[in-house]
């Protein structure tokens, strides 16, 4: 190997410093000059057009204008701003053209895309006079406006006789924004002035105006009508971009004047978002898309006649150039090879063409370029620089930059050195990567121990220098050194061998029948080298399993085992386990498969047919059998009348799983049913299938007889019969009825009459019901109650007493009483009633105090009531006294409470007092104790320690009086007390009675 001297070597690793500096690289722009149009009109008459770039070190920036470049001696018209290009007073001819920015640093120099910039201007008209234009009334007339030099949009206006206003269009008068010709289609003696064209620049906001052109009018003669002539027309064919507007010109001369309208020549409407003028001489389609494309015509017509002008647009599909693949700067070493491709979208289709340093670049020597790839051998120091890759076509071109960087230097280990340690199982492979820097490539040798290794039986170094050892043994183990060597010098890099016992299953899962809802661990034990820490992974299906997300799953044990428990196991968890084990040597793994049965899935494309009054057939498909076969299969049905689903009879009675259909029977006629089946296997009951649809049997005569069947009652000369309705379940078809027969006892012959529609016999009649002994309807009772007699129990209640009529002695059978009332003087038909059924007395409340009543009392059977009984006249007693006892005094003695009151005296309207009634319970309880008594005073037997309420009431004939409301006890234990209740608030006898205790203590 060449040796190389002491300043080369300098040199060479001074550049290699240089190279590897990644804050240092060559220009990339980041803002390029694009196409522009400049007005001239501005009033700082300067143009600026944009560069800018980025490098380190920064880059410095030329330009040029139409390939030349603009140097000092391109005049003082040109200055740069930082990398910017500033024309100062352009010149609409000097300073048009097609301007490129270059960037340069040290490392190579780019250029920008092409920019096309023009200036906005518009030149004055010419100031010659225009001739006088003659015409005859009728006639049409087009003044043309010969617009001076200009560039940028233009529209075109006219002015009538100097007015500050713009001619109006109308249907009748037309401006062309194409030419700025002014159309009138049929000239009256209005027009008769002069006319001046006016052309306006939309971007520089300019303004000129021809000289006026005289219009007259010969009197001569009048010019007689004529069909329409098309004047201002389409082309025939026109292209249009996607996205972009299109207006369309027509308008015709004519006398009458014609009338503008357009229309689609394949027939269909014109689309909505067409825009058409107000006198339709203009037709705009904005947003111009493919369905827009075809045959548009302008049809001019009036009452001599009609024309057509027509034209094509067509669609084209102009796709901007944009890039599908790039560069990108690369780093490569001296020797090497590149190859850069690049490729740009567009249409029409681009060229490509490339550049280094922005001088074309040409397919010589080691270089080849095809189209979009570039391919430059044994690259050389000389190599490096700017690249650029151009794609270009008739729309336009791209530029994409990329830097070339050419990396000579020695070996270098830093950023990868050889594994410092390499850990395999005995038996098995080491791969030993020696992967350093260098530039050109390193030639790789490999040692260990002071000895060179060469190829042999076990051992190759590979093309890239790396060393392969197979069938791997415990005396392999040790360091091994890589040298890589080029002609910049020479490095080394060591690492070590280690070698383990290989890992092995001793333990495996194994392939298992289980039914759902158990539960089963399956094993994974392993046998490995001590040093090793095996990690166990369990798969299911192909997917690992994440314990974290799973109910099911759980793995157990830790060290050399990790068995998976599998718990309540659905029919989901069938398929393949598998357990691996990984070390940091080797990777192991053991597969069983879990077969999970459980009861069958639901039976599938259940129908019915051969549908009659009783019995339908059923068919279906086999669902899933979940790993155990189908021994029979169950079909239920469901009606509006049942409650859920009930299986019903079929044939055969027990349906085997190895047939697929089945006839249900038994069915009630004239019902709507559902049907839905079930497979059974040994595991047990599966899902029913989805239900058919609901279906109607056929109509029968009822299968069911009334039950239940009575009667009796019921109004004179009547025969009522009552029994309980069949269900609409048995009814068995439309216009359900009933036939009634009946006759005398004793008599053979049956009465027959039908309790239903007309059509009710549609269907037959069903079976009769048992034959019941009923009787017709009673008359109403003959005779009244005797021995009637009522007494006045108190002020508001009256007692009435009464005899029963024998049985026999009346019509019918009496089912109960009824009492009439009213106060003596009113009307019998304002009488209460009360109606009792079985007693032969009643109390009469609610009533007036000392009132006189009239009482009258009669039977009721199933035909009415009967006569009433004379009248009786009872008075009520007078009311209870109004005033409750006062003046009530106690005394508390141990357990026993003295009481004495004042006698009430009563009001000459009210009842004389007969005694008084003492009412008393503990105040937390409501339980309540009664005492009556013919005295002012009473002694009550309590137990201590509570508080007591005491309420007392005088007792009249009339009831009891008033209470002047309850009287508090307190709590004395076994002190003696006395107390005073006054007819005051209740607090202030509290007061009272506290104030008196008090007083006896003292």
């Amino acid at each position: 190997m060449k040796m190389l001297l002491p300043w080369e070597l300098i040199i060479l690793l001074s550049l290699k410093a240089c190279l590897a500096d990644n804050t240092r690289h060559g220009p990339v722009f980041t803002q390029e000059p694009s196409d522009s149009v400049f007005p001239l009109n501005t009033d700082d008459k300067q143009v600026f057009i944009n560069c800018r770039a980025k490098g380190n070190p920064p880059p410095h920036y030329r330009w040029t204008v139409n390939g030349r470049a603009i140097t000092a001696e391109s005049g003082p018209n040109y200055s740069l701003v930082e990398g910017n290009l500033l024309i100062t007073n352009p010149h609409v001819v000097n300073h048009r053209g097609v301007y490129q920015c270059i960037a340069t640093n040290t490392f190579g120099t780019i250029v920008s895309r092409e920019a096309k910039v023009e200036f906005a201007f518009l030149e004055n008209f010419s100031g010659k006079p225009r001739n006088t234009v003659s015409v005859r009334e009728g006639q049409a007339v087009v003044l043309l406006c010969g617009p001076p030099l200009h560039y940028g949009e233009i529209k075109y206006s006219w002015v009538f006789n100097g007015q500050r206003s713009f001619l109006q269009q109308d249907a009748r008068r037309f401006i062309s924004q194409r030419t700025g010709d002014l159309y009138i289609a049929k000239v009256e003696a209005s027009d008769v002035g002069n006319y001046t064209c006016a052309v306006r620049n939309m971007m520089t906001n300019a303004t000129v105006f021809s000289s006026p052109a005289p219009v007259v009018v010969r009197r001569d003669a009048v010019m007689g009508e004529y069909e329409p002539k098309i004047e201002v027309q389409f082309p025939d064919a026109l292209r249009v971009s996607k996205g972009s507007s299109v207006k369309l010109e027509c308008f015709a001369l004519g006398n009458p004047v014609p009338s503008i309208s357009w229309r689609r020549a394949d027939g269909n409407p014109l689309p909505g978002k067409i825009k058409i003028n107000h006198s339709a001489g203009v037709l705009e389609i904005p947003y111009f898309r493919p369905e827009d494309a075809g045959v548009y015509e302008c049809v001019a017509e009036n009452s001599r006649g009609r024309n057509v002008a027509r034209g094509q647009l067509l669609f084209q599909n102009v796709e901007h150039l944009h890039w599908l693949h790039t560069l990108r700067d690369a780093d490569i070493a001296i020797d090497a090879g590149l190859q850069w491709e690049c490729k740009a979208m567009g249409n029409p289709r681009p060229t490509y063409k490339w550049l280094k340093n922005g001088q074309m670049l040409t397919a010589e020597g080691r270089a080849r370029i095809d189209a979009g790839k570039l391919t430059i051998s044994r690259i050389s120091l000389l190599d490096s620089g700017m690249y650029q890759c151009v794609a270009q076509n008739e729309h336009g071109s791209i530029y994409a930059s990329a830097e070339l960087k050419v990396v000579a230097s020695p070996p270098d280990f830093t950023l990868r050195p050889v594994k410092k340690s390499t850990v395999v199982q005995r038996g098995g492979e080491a791969v030993l990567e020696c992967r350093p820097r260098a530039s050109p490539r390193a030639a790789i040798s490999w040692w260990r121990g002071g000895q060179l290794l060469m190829d042999a039986e076990r051992q190759t170094i590979m093309d890239d220098g790396t060393l392969r050892i197979t069938n791997i043994s415990k005396a392999d183990a040790g360091r091994y050194t890589c040298v890589a060597r080029n002609h910049f010098g020479s490095s080394s890099s060591t690492g070590t061998l280690v070698v383990k016992e290989p890992t092995r299953i001793t333990v495996p899962p194994l392939s298992l029948d289980v039914t759902t809802g158990q539960s089963l661990v399956l094993p994974c034990e392993v046998s490995s080298d001590s040093s090793l820490n095996p990690k166990f992974k369990w798969f299911f299906n192909g997917k690992a399993i994440d314990f974290s997300r799973q109910e099911h799953f759980e793995m157990i044990g830790k060290g050399f085992a990790g068995d998976l428990m599998v718990r309540n196991i659905q029919l989901k968890h069938s398929g393949k386990y598998v357990c691996m084990v990984h070390t940091e040597v080797d990777t192991v793994s053991a597969a069983a498969e879990l077969t999970v049965r459980g009861p069958p899935g639901a039976p599938e494309g259940l129908a019915v047919t051969h549908i009659t009054d009783s019995t339908v057939q059923l068919s279906w498909g086999s669902g899933p059998d979940n790993h155990s076969p189908v021994t029979m299969y169950m079909v239920q049905a469901r009606t509006p009348f049942s409650i859920g689903w009930q299986t019903v009879a079929t044939v055969p009675d027990s349906v085997p799983g190895q047939m697929m259909h089945a006839t249900v029977k038994g069915l009630n006629p004239w019902v709507d049913y559902e049907f839905r089946v079930v497979a059974i296997n040994s595991v047990g009951v599966g899902e029913p299938s989805t239900r058919t649809k609901q279906i109607r049997t056929k109509a029968a005569v009822p299968k069911v007889a009334p039950v239940s069947v009575s009667g009796g009652g019921g109004a004179r000369g009547e025969l009522v019969i009552t029994w309980e309705p069949v269900s609409e379940e048995h009814q068995g078809g439309e216009d359900f009825g009933y036939v009634m027969a009946f006759r005398p006892v004793g008599s053979s012959t049956w009465i027959q009459t039908v309790v239903a529609s007309p059509e009710a016999s549609s269907n037959g009649e069903g079976q009769f019901s048992h034959v019941v002994r009923v009787f017709s309807a009673e008359e109403e009772p003959s005779e009244a109650p005797s021995s009637v007699w009522a007494r006045a129990a108190s002020a508001s209640e009256i007692e009435v007493h009464w005899k029963r009529i024998p049985p026999g002695s009346s019509r019918g059978k009496i089912l109960a009483y009824e009492i009439l009332f009213w106060e003596d003087g009113s009307r019998p038909s304002e009488a209460g009633r009360v109606r009792i059924i079985s007693a032969t007395t009643a109390l009469l409340s609610g009533l007036k105090a000392n009132t006189a009543y009239q009482i009258s009392v009669r039977a009721q059977n199933s035909a009415g009531f009967g006569p009433g009984s004379a009248a009786f006249i009872v008075t009520t007693k007078k009311p209870p006294p109004n005033r409750p006892p006062e003046n009530i005094e106690w005394k508390l003695t141990n357990s026993k409470i003295f009481l004495n009151w004042e006698h009430v005296k009563t009001m000459e309207n009210e009842s004389e007092v007969t005694g008084y009634k003492v009412v008393y319970r503990q105040a937390w309880n409501g339980m309540t104790s009664v005492l009556e008594t013919n005295k002012t005073s009473v002694e009550l037997q309590i137990p201590t320690g509570d508080n007591y309420l005491i309420e007392i009431k005088a007792l009249s004939e009339g009831g009891e009086g008033s209470s002047g409301g309850p009287v508090r006890i307190p709590k004395m234990s076994s002190l003696n007390s006395e107390g005073y209740a006054c007819p005051v608030p209740l607090k202030t006898c509290h007061f009272m009675m506290f104030f008196v205790f008090s007083m006896l203590v003292l």
